[in-house]
């Protein structure tokens, strides 16, 4: 199994739109299974700067391979699995609308009007 790593193992990427499938070159495959020696998925917030930055040049790059890649093959061996989650910060929240309830104004008023 380690051999057919090396040979063709592709590295997924678990995105918010599914897996994607990532084709390292020979060097890179032998980095990621060392990499991946003891944990098969990893998120991408564990990994080192300079793994996230290997990481992230392969996806801009467009590395991206379906599982059947080359001659009809399926199921080309996993070397590992990134859990890369978007970057949650304050804008990327949904603005939230004050709560507004039309009983307890209408009770407020009501309160008002007998006192």
């Amino acid at each position: 199994m380690l051999i057919e790593k090396l040979a063709d193992g592709v590295v997924q990427v678990q995105t918010p739109i599914g897996p994607r499938y990532l084709m390292p070159s020979f060097l890179q495959r032998i980095y990621f299974v060392w990499m991946f020696r003891h944990f098969p998925i990893l998120p991408h917030a564990v990994l080192s700067g300079a793994q996230q930055r290997l990481l992230d040049r392969l996806c801009s790059e467009q590395r991206f391979v379906s599982m059947a890649y080359a001659d009809g093959m399926e199921d080309a061996p996993v070397i590992g699995t990134v859990e890369k989650r978007p970057k949650m910060g304050p804008d990327s929240f949904l603005p939230r609308r004050p709560v507004v309830s039309e009983t307890a104004g209408g009770l407020a008023a009501e309160i008002r009007q007998r006192s």
